[in-house]
């Protein structure tokens, strides 16, 4: 038996990289599962690959409309909705004075706006059975200084997590963050930036960026109690 057996999981920005990687797990552990990305051409791809417990729903996550259609059509398919793992997320490499307005917005979108629209709609669903398990992937950047924009956004999802996390007790649906590293995946291997990639992770104890299903086994954690 799976440790996610009889599981109904959304995981978003899962067409590739992270959320392909916990969306693999959580299948291997008996879960089914909604990915969602608005790459529709990768998403398709891989919820076919997956398997009959995947389907896959096109979602612009900073869209309040998708995301009542994405709770709806899990809910749907799959007869409930225990899990979200609030896991779209991108970054931009400019700094302070380089970065633009349109940029930021975009960045606090999609990092920001989507898990505040995740955790609203997904709890609704998650209190018709008694309980849930909200994942919001934060970042280190979460804890510490980085990129404008990306830094601020995960700060602020980390805040948000603790604020759910207290709201949603008493539903019995818990709210954690997962604050990953610098982890190998087509977000950091980008433009110009394999070499400060090489060179930051000599900083690092294991002198190595971490692979996605490192973060994916602790990722799955909160869902399995």
């Amino acid at each position: 038996m799976g440790k996610l057996d009889n599981k109904v999981a959304i995981i978003t920005g899962a067409s590739q990289g992270m959320g392909a990687s916990h969306a693999k797990l959580f299948v291997e552990e008996g879960a089914k599962v909604a990915i969602t990305d608005i790459n529709a051409e990768k998403g398709n791809a891989l919820a076919d690959d997956l398997g009959d417990n995947v389907i896959f729903i096109k979602q612009d996550v900073s869209s309040e409309d998708d995301w009542k259609k994405v709770i709806a059509e899990t809910v749907d398919k799959f007869g409930k909705l225990d899990i979200l793992v609030n896991n779209a997320g991108i970054s931009f490499n400019k700094s302070l004075a380089d970065i633009t307005t349109d940029d930021y917005m975009k960045i606090f979108k999609i990092n920001q706006l989507s898990v505040f629209l995740g955790m609203k709609y997904a709890a609704e669903a998650m209190k018709k059975n008694g309980s849930g398990s909200i994942v919001n992937i934060s970042s280190m950047n979460g804890l510490v200084g980085g990129a404008i924009g990306y830094t601020d956004t995960k700060f602020a999802v980390r805040g948000m997590t603790k604020a759910a996390a207290l709201q949603l007790a008493g539903s019995h649906i818990r709210v954690n963050s997962v604050h990953p590293g610098v982890i190998s995946t087509p977000m950091i291997h980008q433009g110009d930036s394999e070499e400060v990639i090489k060179q930051f992770a000599k900083s690092i104890p294991l002198q190595r960026v971490a692979e996605p299903e490192e973060v994916s086994k602790m990722v799955s954690l909160p869902g399995i109690r």
